[in-house]
């Protein structure tokens, strides 16, 4: 649970852990969908920002098992030409020629 979270926060997320274990999901699963739901509530009521990350993803998965936002900012530290338009294989694609 991050430090910033309120008590009304941490409630709804012991709730819906212990709810997801109930429903025989693992602890690592339902603390995920605990802190998935918590961080949307969050956002929905203007506590947090509702802002994209603005991470590459990880740099030892492959290039296909990141999202299209992860490749477009890698592209756009690769500075490649056109990458709003392209598709994610497009993005693969550049970013393999680029690096």
């Amino acid at each position: 649970m991050p430090d910033v979270w309120r008590g009304k926060d941490e409630r709804m997320y012991q709730h819906i852990k212990q709810s997801q274990l109930d429903d025989g999901k693992s602890e690592d699963e339902a603390k995920e969908i605990a802190s998935r739901t918590v961080n949307k509530q969050r956002r929905e009521e203007g506590v947090t920002d509702n802002t994209t990350t603005q991470g590459t993803g990880n740099p030892s998965t492959q290039l296909e098992e990141r999202t299209k936002g992860e490749l477009y900012n890698r592209a756009q530290q690769l500075n490649i030409n056109n990458r709003s338009q392209m598709s994610k294989n497009e993005l693969i694609e550049a970013i393999r020629q680029k690096q």
